[in-house]
């Protein structure tokens, strides 16, 4: 197959630019976001799992772009709450609403459960499709539990509440290499990147 010249990130999400950049670092095939390339389109995630919104948004910006066009779909799912917010976990309380205030609502519908029931965990999917329309699906999990408080300032949405028993420590308060290695989307990263290798060799 043909090496493709760029792969499109169907985000706009700085934040998660810059960790799919640090992850996919050293595959020599430039990350694009959908501003870098250029690409104005409003998406409606409307499906009912990971998989489906990370396919709903490749193919629709693959239909405008060609080539090797990439997205995700990853939220929070928490068990003791029927796994809210789950696929709504980036509007969950409105779009708008900031992760500060999302995050202490969620601590607040914690109240009173103690920790071996505040388990949640960190699901992303990733979707590709590639130049010739075939596509492929991976998903990454990340284990952890809900924590009292906000804390940490190395990530960004749900991390400052989410804690991995490994390190005691909330996502947010870790490196980035070692969330890199621990998160969802790292996984999942990895897994596609294994799929694109497996595609141009």
């Amino acid at each position: 197959m043909n090496r493709p010249e760029r792969i499109i990130f169907a985000t706009g999400n700085k934040d998660k630019l810059r960790e799919i950049r640090e992850i996919l670092a050293g595959f020599d095939i430039p990350v694009l976001s959908l501003k870098d390339a250029g690409i104005h389109t409003d998406i409606a995630e409307n499906g009912s799992t990971f998989e489906e919104n990370a396919l709903i948004k490749t193919r629709s910006v693959w239909e405008i772009s060609g080539g090797l066009v990439l997205s995700d779909d990853s939220g929070l799912e928490i068990a003791a709450l029927n796994k809210e917010p789950g696929v709504l976990s980036a509007r969950y309380m409105g779009e708008d609403t900031s992760y500060h205030v999302k995050n202490n609502e969620l601590i607040r519908r914690l109240e009173g459960v103690p920790n071996e029931k505040r388990t949640a965990r960190f699901v992303c999917a990733v979707a590709a499709k590639f130049p010739d329309g075939e596509e492929r699906v991976v998903r990454g999990v990340m284990e952890g539990i809900i924590g009292y408080e906000e804390k940490g300032e190395n990530g960004f949405g749900y991390d400052p509440i989410f804690i991995l028993p490994k390190y005691g420590k909330t996502t947010a308060e870790l490196p980035p290499e070692i969330k890199n290695e621990e998160s969802h989307r790292g996984k999942a990263l990895r897994l596609m990147r294994k799929e694109i290798e497996d595609y141009i060799k």
